[in-house]
């Protein structure tokens, strides 16, 4: 039997500092507690950066410009009940100043820490891609 697929999209935020904002999970959603890269579900008939750019704007309060999402990676992830298809995005640049919107807890992180927090089981490849690839900035501190 095929588990119903669920897309979502997601983005990673880098600072000036080469950190990464995460965001922590509220306690009425499923994986409570948990980190994750800042995204949500996309709707019907809406392209991954688009879901991004409102999810962002929801939950973040700012305004990433779409051609300052750059395709990073992406995640097919089997979870019990259904199945996660999650491209990450990374934006150096956006209008405003993050701030958890929603009431979730927020956090900048360098690359190489990411691994460090509980993150939800999907974005756990991710976060080790990131450490790979991006530099972190903590040599420079």
């Amino acid at each position: 039997m095929s588990k119903k697929v669920i897309f979502v999209s997601a983005c990673a935020l880098i600072d000036a500092d080469g950190r990464i904002l995460m965001t922590k999970r509220p306690a009425d959603k499923d994986f409570s507690g948990m980190w994750e890269f800042p995204g949500g579900k996309m709707e019907e008939n809406e392209q991954p950066e688009d879901t991004v750019i409102r999810e962002l704007r929801e939950e973040l309060g700012i305004e990433p410009c779409r051609r300052c999402l750059q395709p990073f990676s992406f995640v097919s992830h089997e979870y019990e009940d259904f199945h996660l298809f999650m491209p990450l995005f990374l934006c150096r640049q956006w209008d405003g100043f993050p701030r958890p919107v929603e009431g979730q807890e927020i956090k900048w992180v360098f690359p190489g820490r990411l691994s460090e927090l509980e993150l939800v089981p999907a974005d756990v490849p991710l976060a080790q891609e990131i450490r790979d690839r991006l530099p972190d900035g903590r040599r420079y501190e």
